[in-house]
């Protein structure tokens, strides 16, 4: 393990106790409150009646955008995402629209941040857009145009890269409010010469950045030693683009970080890789590293940590620690004291297989934690080949692939020449929103699941030509079928990987879908070697393949109700101009991962490429996705139950299948009342007793659901509210995934009968 150790000793006496410890009592920000635990201390609900809940009000989105907002709750308020990208404030008992700001496209889609000052009178909105962050006044839903520059603060300058080279730096998921800082991650995207993960913090009256954290070291900054000497100029990622977690007591923030970039080859990045791929502690005021773990050293599986980490009180050798707990894609659940980063278990540096690629050197040893014990499945050999989605004659060509591949376990590097095997997978193991704990009786449950990734063999490939990757004679269909079409299927139908595309024009004008292939969006990458005809191109085949709609390419989404309360539209001044031009400099290179070239004076090997492989998730035996309950007094698994069903697979016999897709993208909420409520891409919302993962109580949704749901009392009542507005995954199967759209999309808010 590595961690600095200078100021453990000093913690207690250098940082004071911060005012307003969460009570959990409250859903005010992202999560639940500052330590991300979304446990809830509400006495109302209990395993007794839980199955007599009920609907109490819906509010309808009225558009067809699939959001994974968690809302927050204000006093009587809550605040969600609908109606074309537009923020909404609504009565938190019956859902009446209070007032809208509306049309902000690029907002941050996984939730909000909120701020009050002491005395409670001003209160504000922070959210991402764009490459900007801004405020909003939660009491009027105006913009708050003293903040920053005209509202805006330009989170693509202080980065050591140029700003106008930055094509993607905003995060979807909200920051951390501390005192009267913001702090924020940021999603850099995967590409070469990606910008750098920063870690910064900004005033939230002023909007000037108060501290930065370099994730990728500069000359001087501990950590410099395992790069190449000029890896801070070019070198990207790094970066927290997943959930924060406050100690508020301590005022100490903990940060998961991801991979550096370029994910699956190295070269350019010899050495470990600080701070890629740990967990680190950071003074909450000063910016100052307390200590870190890595949990992957050169990365090449794009591995990173996302999940929000886990604090808990645990006892330990006749103890109590205050310890905290992270989970990875990779599976494992590492748990450390969090004020001084010791593991609370042995965790070995043991010996892992080494990379045949020219010149690319993968770190010898990687870290394995001696308990508590994986939560996914971390290998996948020719006797776990799916059974029921599969003929017997695809089965056996896949045993015979699987067999064939560079598949030896755990942290198997990708080879130049064969297909390698990832499990759990580039989309595997915990993901953003899938962590929560009753954090006083060490308790940390994770949803999870098993995604096996086929990495490509790497190889070379020749940067596109300037201009773009096709002529100005390129036809959408072929820009499509060329970039697109594994993901989002033949027919724009979708897939496992990827949303439909049957109703762009109901979602996106052509400002906003060119916006998104030139800084990527979610999982998607960028696709920046596109020009501006190519992009109008493709979009036009999009919304209009065979005249199925008279839409002209471009035209806004009419069919978006703005009726109701809206007090604003657009965001702060120059938000939206802003965000509708496209970086000319980033059309000159090649699309996907490629990027523009080393700066001037650095020397580096020849660029190498590879892909996700993330096109068959349904190779793996079910269950695909499980719920696992960690007892963390002991370092044990409570109990493990898989997540939902995929009806496919049901109907060739499979039971308990969970369902592909169920471990990420949503979230848990742990009530003191022995409950945990997790909803699931199969369109339910189900209840589980904490104790022994037994369903108590299992309800349908309008359509299927994702994001994080949200739990509050207003006047006494307390209400369970969930974003259902995503397409209703019925199953899985070679072909891509079986989806309905569901009767209507919206946020369902449940509650006792009164």
């Amino acid at each position: 393990m590595l961690r600095l150790v200078s100021c453990v000793a000093m913690i207690a006496a250098s940082i004071s106790t911060a005012a307003g410890q969460n009570d959990h009592r409250t859903w005010k920000e992202y999560g639940g409150g500052p330590d991300n635990s979304k446990f809830v201390d509400l006495n109302q609900i209990t395993k007794a009646n839980v199955n007599k809940l009920t609907v109490a009000w819906e509010y309808p989105t009225r558009d067809a955008e699939p959001y994974l907002f968690n809302p927050i709750v204000v006093g009587n308020v809550m605040y969600v995402l609908a109606r074309g990208n537009s923020l909404v404030a609504l009565d938190a008992t019956t859902g009446r629209e209070i007032w809208i700001h509306a049309h902000l496209p690029g907002i941050g889609t996984r939730g909000i941040s909120f701020w009050e000052s002491k005395d409670h009178k001003d209160q504000r909105l922070i959210f991402q857009i764009n490459h900007y962050i801004e405020e909003i006044d939660a009491r009027t839903g105006k913009s708050i145009l003293t903040f920053g520059d005209r509202g805006l603060v330009d989170l693509r300058e202080g980065l050591s890269r140029a700003p106008e080279t930055v094509t993607r730096i905003r995060s979807n998921t909200p920051g951390r409010v501390f005192e009267n800082l913001i702090i924020m991650g940021s999603a850099t995207g995967e590409s070469y010469m990606s910008p750098p993960g920063d870690l910064r913090a900004y005033n939230v009256i002023t909007g000037k950045m108060a501290w930065v954290f370099h994730t990728i070291p500069h000359p001087g900054e501990p950590g410099y030693e395992t790069w190449p000497k000029d890896a801070w100029k070019y070198i990207g990622g790094t970066n927290t683009w997943g959930e924060i977690t406050l100690d508020e007591k301590s005022g100490i923030l903990y940060f998961p970080t991801g991979s550096p970039t370029y994910d699956m080859y190295g070269a350019d990045r010899t050495g470990k890789n600080l701070y890629g791929d740990c967990l680190l502690a950071i003074n909450a005021r000063t910016g100052t590293l307390i200590w870190y773990f890595q949990d992957i050293h050169h990365d090449l599986w794009d591995y990173d940590l996302t999940s929000a980490p886990q604090l808990i009180s645990i006892r330990h050798n006749g103890k109590e620690i205050q310890a905290v707990a992270q989970a990875g894609k990779d599976g494992f659940l590492y748990v450390f004291d969090r004020y001084t980063g010791k593991p609370v278990w042995p965790i070995e540096e043991r010996l892992v297989p080494q990379s045949d690629v020219p010149g690319e050197h993968s770190w010898p040893t990687q870290p394995f934690p001696t308990a508590p014990p994986p939560f996914a499945r971390q290998t996948l050999t020719a006797n776990d080949i799916d059974p029921y989605l599969m003929t017997p004659e695809e089965r056996a060509i896949w045993k015979k692939r699987v067999a064939g591949d560079n598949n030896q376990g755990l942290f198997t590097p990708p080879s130049a020449t064969k297909e390698t095997v990832e499990m759990p997978g580039a989309r595997g193991g915990s993901n953003w929103g899938t962590t929560a704990a009753n954090p006083d009786k060490g308790l940390v449950y994770v949803l999870t699941q098993d995604w096996p990734s086929f990495i490509p063999k790497v190889a070379e490939r020749s940067l596109p030509r300037a201009g773009g990757q096709y002529g100005a004679s390129a036809t959408g269909k072929q820009i499509f079928t060329e970039n697109c079409q594994s993901c989002h299927g033949t027919n724009r139908q979708g897939s496992a990987v990827a949303p439909a595309l049957t109703d762009l024009f109901l979602k996106l004008n052509l400002d906003d879908f060119e916006q998104i292939l030139k800084s990527g969006k979610g999982e998607m990458p960028a696709f920046s070697g596109l020009s501006s005809s190519n992009a109008e191109a493709l979009y036009s085949w999009l919304v209009n393949p065979d005249n199925q709609h008279p839409q002209r390419p471009g035209a806004s989404a009419a069919a978006i109700s703005l009726d109701g309360p809206v007090v604003a539209s657009g965001g702060a001044p120059g938000g939206l101009s802003t965000a509708g031009n496209p970086n000319a400099e980033a059309q000159k290179y090649g699309g996907n991962f490629a990027g523009p070239p080393y700066p001037k004076g650095v020397t580096a090997p020849p660029r190498m490429y590879s892909d996700y492989g993330l096109d068959f998730p349904y190779v793996v035996s079910p269950p695909w996705s499980s719920i696992v309950a960690y007892d963390l007094n002991s370092g044990t698994i409570k109990w493990k139950e898989p997540l939902g069903d995929d009806q496919v697979a049901a109907r060739e016999g499979a039971k308990d299948s969970g369902v592909e897709e169920g471990g990420e993208r949503r979230g848990i909420i742990v009530t003191s009342t022995g409950l945990l409520f997790v909803n699931c891409k199969d369109g339910k919302v189900r209840a589980f007793d904490a104790e022994t993962g037994k369903v108590l109580w299992t309800t349908d949704l309008t359509t299927g659901t994702e994001g994080i749901p949200a739990m509050y009392e207003v006047n006494g009542r307390e209400y369970l509210v969930v974003p259902a507005s995503s397409p209703l995954k019925l199953g899985l199967g070679p072909n891509g995934a079986q989806t309905n759209p569901g009767t209507k999309q919206g946020y369902m808010v449940f509650a006792l009968p009164n």
